[in-house]
């Protein structure tokens, strides 16, 4: 009996070495496995730069995000990623500027109120989406509530577009016109904590082509997005 007592306590102290071992081999597996493949959904409000003379936006003009983004840690904390994801977005854009279809093409005009009764008028892309980011953030393989910053670059193909208009003499709805850019490309960034994200985009080429023109000059109008992300685990 005299051994019974040391056997036991060596016993019980063998066991809770090789539970602690075991647990740090399974959390230093999880690290190392650890990354962020993350779903996204963006809501954004779409202003219009580089206006051209007599153009100004009206109402609000949203976007609709949504995606996934699959995520390649580049160091050994894996706290620093690179992301590429694919996704699909939506975004009006309510403005003065009218676009019709004549024998001549598609034309462009400024809408002057005082002159013009109507209760709408915008255009709509949607776009299949490219998102290219560097990821970095605070979190862990056991911490889900983290600061993060990603920035990068979006690549966009606008597979449909459409044109509306409601007003006097008559209502004018246009689809899939040629005079949008088809590829889209611009800066992001998204900044914030754990759910809350502040979002940016900043489009680096015109919504329209060479062949869209205002009183005889290329309209250069690019889109800028601002709004909020959240990251879905």
């Amino acid at each position: 009996m005299r051994y019974f007592f040391p056997l036991a306590l060596c016993l019980l102290f063998g066991i809770q070495v090789y539970a602690q071992e075991d647990v740090f081999l399974r959390e230093q597996i999880a690290d190392s496995l650890y990354k962020e493949d993350q779903f996204y959904i963006g809501v954004t409000y779409n202003l219009l730069g580089k206006q051209p003379s007599g153009i100004s936006q009206s109402g609000f003009s949203s976007g609709y995000h949504f995606g996934f983004i699959k995520d390649i840690p580049i160091n050994k904390r894996r706290n620093s990623a690179i992301g590429v994801g694919l996704g699909v977005s939506i975004n009006s854009f309510n403005q003065n500027l009218l676009i019709t279809e004549t024998t001549r093409g598609t034309m462009f005009s400024v809408l002057d109120r005082s002159e013009t009764s109507y209760t709408k008028n915008k255009f709509s892309s949607y776009m299949l989406e490219l998102p290219l980011e560097y990821r970095w953030r605070t979190s862990t393989s056991r911490e889900y509530k983290f600061w993060r910053v990603y920035t990068g670059v979006k690549f966009g193909y606008v597979f449909a577009n459409q044109t509306k208009f409601k007003g006097e003499p008559t209502n004018i709805s246009l689809n899939n016109k040629d005079v949008f850019n088809e590829f889209q490309y611009g800066l992001t960034m998204s900044a914030g904590y754990n759910t809350w994200n502040f979002y940016i985009y900043y489009a680096l080429n015109p919504i329209f082509n060479a062949s869209a023109k205002l009183k005889g000059d290329t309209i250069d109008m690019n889109a800028i997005k601002i709004g909020l992300i959240f990251y879905i685990l």
